[in-house]
C-alpha cells in the first residue's frame, strides 16, 4: 500500500504543510478538508455502527463533562475502518506525521486505540473543554498526538457540534472547526491543549 492508496494527493508531501502546523494558533495542529479518498471513507459511513445499541461493547459517557458514545479498542469496527485503522498506524503514516510535526523522536502507534476508534456524539451531545490525558493508560508512553476525522455526511454548520481549539486562559475559542465529511484535524496533545464542543449539539 502506498500513501497515495489512501489519502488525497494534494496531502502527499507533509513538508509543505509542516509550518502550517508549527505555527498554528493556539497550539500546533492543521485542518485538513478532504483528506482520505472519498470512497474509503463513504464505506466506513455505511458500515458505521449505531453505538448507543452496542451496549457492554462501548464506553457511555453520561456526566457534566461529556455526554458521547466510544468505541472499546478494535473490536466493533467494520472491516473498512479496520483496514483503514491499520494504515493510519503503519509505519507509512507515522513517518508522514514526523516529519508533519517535525518531532524527532520515531512515533509509536497505538494497538489498544485508548480513547481512538468510533466516537459518536448524538443530539444533546457535549464535550467539555478538556484536555486529553498525554501518558498511555498501559504502554506507560507519552501521547504525542491526536487525529480526528469526521465521518459527518451533509453536516449542516447550525447544529452545532463544532471541534473548538482555546488558548491557555480558556475563555473563548481560538479556532472553530466544523465536523463536516472528511475533515481531518491533527493536533499535539500536552496538559495544555484544551480543546471540546461544549455547547451541545
Amino acid at each position: 500500500m502506498k500513501l497515495s492508496d489512501v489519502i488525497n494527493e494534494k496531502y502527499l508531501n507533509p513538508k509543505f504543510f509542516s509550518d502550517t502546523y508549527n505555527i498554528a494558533n493556539p497550539f500546533p495542529h492543521i485542518v485538513l478538508e478532504d483528506f482520505i479518498k472519498e470512497n474509503i471513507l463513504k464505506k466506513i459511513c455505511d458500515e458505521f455502527p449505531d453505538l448507543s445499541k452496542l451496549k457492554n461493547k462501548v464506553k457511555e459517557f453520561n456526566n457534566n463533562r461529556e455526554i458521547k458514545f466510544g468505541s472499546k479498542g478494535m473490536e466493533n469496527l467494520s472491516s473498512s475502518a479496520l483496514n483503514l485503522n491499520s494504515y493510519l498506524n503503519s509505519d507509512l503514516m507515522l513517518n508522514w506525521l514526523n516529519i508533519l510535526t517535525s518531532i524527532k523522536e520515531p512515533l509509536i502507534s497505538d494497538p489498544y486505540l485508548s480513547g481512538g476508534g468510533y466516537h459518536e456524539i448524538k443530539r444533546g451531545g457535549l464535550l467539555k473543554i478538556h484536555a486529553d490525558f498525554n501518558k498511555h493508560p498501559k504502554l506507560d508512553l507519552d501521547r504525542r498526538l491526536n487525529m480526528i476525522i469526521y465521518l459527518n455526511e451533509n453536516w449542516k454548520d447550525e447544529w452545532g457540534g463544532a471541534l473548538q481549539l482555546f488558548d491557555q486562559n480558556m475563555k473563548s475559542a481560538i479556532k472553530t472547526i466544523y465536523p463536516r465529511f472528511n475533515t481531518a484535524v491533527i493536533f499535539s496533545t500536552t496538559s495544555f491543549t484544551f480543546h471540546g464542543h461544549p455547547d451541545p449539539l
